[in-house]
Parts: C-alpha cells; sequence; structure tokens
C-alpha cells in the first residue's frame, strides 16, 4: 500500500513538473521570435523532458506537397521528401498522433530519411502541428526514448508542446514575412524617392530659352529657401512640375509632397479637406486628418488657389501666420510646418480688385514668384519638348519612331497651343500612336494643327512663315492668332480678351463671327 502510494506521489510530481516546465516553455516561445531558434528551442526541451536522442520539427510545404526540416537536433543541413512519405507523412495526412515502438518494422517507417541524416531511429513519437485555424502545418517528432517506452504522458506532454509550438511558429513566420515585406518596402521607397528626385530637378524644365533658363535659375535658389512661392501661368505650362523641382531639390525632400487641387475641391467639402475635421461634426462623418497636416514637415502645393473660398482664404492665412491648423470642430490648434507653394491661371490682382482674393493672402504667398510662359512664348523649345516626348511614348508604346519630319517641326512650331505643353504632349502621344513610319509626318498630326500654318516672318524664337501671302492675308492670319491667343489666356472671357487686345467688346464679337471663331 505504501509503495503503491509513493509511487503514485512520484507519478504525480512528475506530471506536475511536465506541466509546469510547459509555462516556462510557453514564455520562452512567445518571447523568442528567430524561427531558427524557436525549432531548437522546441527541439531541445522536447528531448530533454522526455529524455529521447533527437526531437525533429517537420514543416508543410503546400506549394511543393514536401516536408521539410529545417533544424533538427544534431543536424544543420535541411531534408526534405513528399509529405505523403513516412510516419510524418501519415501523421500528417491522419491528423493524429502516432507512437511507433520499433521504426524498421514499421511499413509506414522511411529509412531514407535516416540515411539523409546519418541517425539510427529507434521509435518515434510523431505529433501533428495545428494552428489556431486547426489546420496542420507540420509534424512534430521526438525518437529514441533512451529509458523505455513513450507513454502517455509523453504523448500529452508533447501534444501540448506541439500546441504552443505551432503557434509560436506559424507567428515567427508571419513577422518574418512582415519585416522581409518591410525592408522590400523601404529599399522601394527609397529607390522611387531617388528616381523621383532625379526625375523632379530644375533640369526637367526642358528648353533652352532664355525664359526657361531663367525658371530654372529661380527655382534652384528658391529650393534653398522655405519661403512661399506662387507660380502663375496658363493651364498646361508646367506649374505643378516647376512646385515639385521646387521641393526635390530643397532640404525637405524626404518629406511630403502634398498637391491640391482647389478648382476640384467642392466648396462644401474645402475646408474639411484642407483642414481636417473631427468625428461626430455633422451625421456620419469620421475622423479625418487635412491635406494640411498631413504636408507637416514637407510642401503643401495648392493648385488653383485663385478657387478657394474667402472662408478658406481666411483660415488658409491664419495656417501661414501661426503654424498652426484647426481642424473643423476641433478644440484645440495643431502645430504645422510646411512650405506653401501655390499656383493659379487667375490674375490675382485683378481678382483682389473685384473683391474676390484676399490682398493679405496675396502677400503671404508671393514671395516669390515664378511665372511660367505660355508654349506660343517659347517656340523655339518646342522641337526640343516634342522629341522629348516622340521618345518617351514611342518606349510606352513600343514604336519604332525614331523623329519628325521638317514639316512636321515646321508646322508644330507654327501653331498657337491654347493648351500649351499639355496639348503638346498629347499630340506627340497621338502621332506616335497613329504613324506608320519611323518618323512622324504632317499627316500624322491633328487636323486643326496640320492646318494652321502661321503667316509671320521668322524670328529668333524661331517662329516660321507661310507661303507667300498678300499683307492682306497675312494681317489676317495674325489678328486670328492674336484673338486665339487672347481667348486661351483669358479662358474665353471675352471682355478681358477684348481689352488685353485694345478692342472693344462689340469689336472683338464681330472679328470672332467674322473670322468663324465664335463657336
Amino acid at each position: 500500500m505504501g509503495a503503491h502510494y509513493m509511487r503514485a506521489e512520484i507519478k504525480s510530481h512528475t506530471i506536475l513538473d511536465k506541466y509546469t516546465a510547459l509555462i516556462d516553455i510557453s514564455c520562452r516561445l512567445n518571447s523568442e521570435k528567430n524561427f531558427e531558434q524557436l525549432l531548437k528551442l522546441i527541439a531541445d526541451e522536447a528531448t530533454k523532458h522526455l529524455d529521447a536522442e533527437r526531437a525533429t520539427i517537420f514543416m508543410l510545404d503546400k506549394e511543393k506537397g514536401e516536408l521539410w526540416a529545417k533544424v533538427a537536433l544534431g543536424v544543420s543541413d535541411t531534408i526534405r521528401f513528399d509529405a505523403r512519405l513516412g510516419v510524418a507523412g501519415a501523421v500528417l495526412i491522419a491528423g493524429k498522433t502516432m507512437i511507433v515502438e520499433d521504426a524498421y518494422k514499421s511499413p509506414l517507417f522511411y529509412p531514407s530519411i535516416d540515411s539523409m541524416t546519418g541517425f539510427q531511429t529507434h521509435n518515434i513519437l510523431s505529433v501533428p502541428l495545428r494552428n489556431p485555424k486547426q489546420e496542420v502545418i507540420g509534424v512534430f517528432q521526438v525518437l529514441n526514448k533512451r529509458q523505455g517506452r513513450f507513454t502517455s504522458e509523453d504523448e500529452h506532454f508533447i501534444a501540448a508542446l506541439a500546441n504552443q509550438a505551432a503557434v509560436a511558429l506559424e507567428n515567427s513566420v508571419a513577422l518574418t514575412e512582415l519585416e522581409t515585406r518591410h525592408q522590400e518596402l523601404i529599399q522601394e521607397n527609397l529607390h522611387l524617392r531617388k528616381e523621383v528626385e532625379e526625375r523632379f530637378t530644375s533640369k526637367s524644365i526642358l528648353g533652352t530659352s532664355s525664359k526657361i533658363e531663367d525658371i530654372r535659375s529661380i527655382i534652384e535658389k528658391t529650393a534653398e529657401s522655405a519661403v512661399s512661392v506662387l507660380i502663375t501661368g496658363e493651364n498646361g505650362t508646367g506649374k505643378e512640375l516647376s512646385a515639385r523641382a521646387i521641393h526635390y531639390l530643397s532640404q525637405r525632400r524626404t518629406k511630403p509632397f502634398i498637391a491640391v487641387n482647389c478648382a476640384a475641391l467642392p466648396e462644401t467639402l474645402v475646408e474639411s479637406e484642407l483642414f481636417g475635421i473631427e468625428k461626430g461634426v455633422a451625421t456620419g462623418v469620421e475622423r479625418r486628418v487635412g491635406r494640411i497636416e498631413s504636408a507637416n514637415g514637407g510642401t503643401l502645393f495648392l493648385d488653383e488657389i485663385g478657387d478657394l473660398s474667402p472662408t478658406a482664404q481666411a483660415k488658409l492665412l491664419r495656417v501661414l501666420q501661426e503654424r498652426e491648423v484647426e481642424w473643423v470642430g476641433g478644440r484645440r490648434p495643431v502645430p504645422v510646418d510646411i512650405r506653401l507653394i501655390a499656383a493659379t491661371n487667375k490674375d490675382l490682382k485683378e481678382e483682389i480688385k473685384q473683391n474676390r482674393f484676399r490682398q493679405d493672402l496675396f502677400f503671404r504667398l508671393n514671395v516669390i514668384h515664378l511665372r511660367m510662359p505660355a508654349l506660343r512664348e517659347i517656340r523655339s523649345d518646342v522641337p526640343l519638348l516634342a522629341t522629348h516626348f516622340l521618345r518617351k511614348y514611342a518606349k510606352e508604346v513600343g514604336r519604332d519612331v525614331q523623329a519628325f519630319s521638317q514639316n512636321a517641326v515646321k508646322t508644330l512650331m507654327s501653331y498657337h497651343w491654347p493648351g500649351n505643353i499639355r496639348e503638346l504632349e498629347n499630340e506627340v502621344k497621338r502621332a506616335v500612336v497613329l504613324t506608320s513610319g519611323r518618323e512622324i509626318e504632317v499627316d500624322d498630326l491633328s487636323e486643326a494643327i496640320a492646318e494652321e500654318h502661321l503667316a509671320v516672318p521668322e524670328t529668333e524664337s524661331g517662329q516660321k512663315s507661310g507661303e507667300k501671302q498678300t499683307l492682306k492675308d497675312r494681317v489676317t492670319t495674325l489678328e486670328i492668332h492674336m484673338i486665339r491667343d487672347a481667348m486661351a489666356q483669358t479662358d474665353s472671357d471675352r471682355r478681358r480678351a477684348a481689352k488685353m487686345l485694345g478692342l472693344s467688346h462689340q469689336g472683338l464679337l464681330n472679328k470672332l463671327k467674322r473670322y468663324g471663331l465664335d463657336d
């Protein structure tokens, strides 16, 4: 009776010791993130507590249909085999624990594993590794118990250890994948940032004309400071490109460049988009950080700033003065450090006279003024720009288009380009796609461009004359050209165009009708 009691007491203490060990192992597994170290830790603990010679952890490679062991006690090389083979394969398929008393007498045993490892297997305790979704992700084997056979207590212990191991291993794999992806993203981001920095420099403003040279010089000098910049010019002249060049040449290049088209923002959303909005300000409204705060440390580019509402102008002025932004519905201002670059195709001085734009905001913005010339002002740069776009889109669409014919170049230079560089880019892209030869001809250009030839003498700017015409013909052509330019610069505002041309409003209407330009 006493001996039986002592055996039961010893057994009870042994079980308690093992479960105490499991708690300790669990803590160690949770603190270890390295996959290989985890495998070794699990194998070491299993052999120690089950008094066995070796432990092997096989992980399932679903894509290849193989089991592989990265680390086994005493084995450094990876071993792989068909996931259907051996005791491990049987446990994987059945999803149940298996004990093999004599390995070489078992029909399930796969002796090639011993050949691969140089180990002599005698008996095996094999349990499935299940993740929290109860999917079998591998097999945990303990080999060659030194004293006697594997017991039910051993089976329970190793099953409990396997449950903890599976979770720890899967977490480690997920963490490794996240860290790998994180490093890949860092490298990708650095590569893209370098690519962007190389793309957006003063040299990205193409052209050899004096006006473009002046712009590049201003950009390089302006980039060194943090003062506000106002960029003016017609649509399609490269205002945002210049803003990006300033940013990527500055000390803020590693911080955000946030571009906002003020004209594209609905009036009801302007303030929340720019300044941010707190949750619950209105039904269904979620908390959202504004664009200004998103640009913190970097550059905020406000395109079409002349379209901002008076209220938004007042709040923007406060941001520039106080260096802090107040959210819609917010209780306290948030400090911000931004460089503001604004752009517009409007005459802000005229807007001020009409009480549509704040004079004090204009002064804050207009520290550095950068005026982007219309393409018709820099006709000598048209061939260079056109060739740049030709190479870009020929590569993009996979066409062997090499150049423009001489007549095509003359035609491009004679066109008045109301849409400026953006229109030229689209025209070249179209021609590259449609041409059937290696050289773009006049016939490959849009009808409107091909038909328009300016009948003015050649000038230093590269403007070409057409065929011989009478004085009256040349005057007519020049009038048409000037009217189109004025209409383009004023967004077809006939009163403003008339003022620009020195005509009465009715006088301009008469000429528009006479030349068929009153559509």
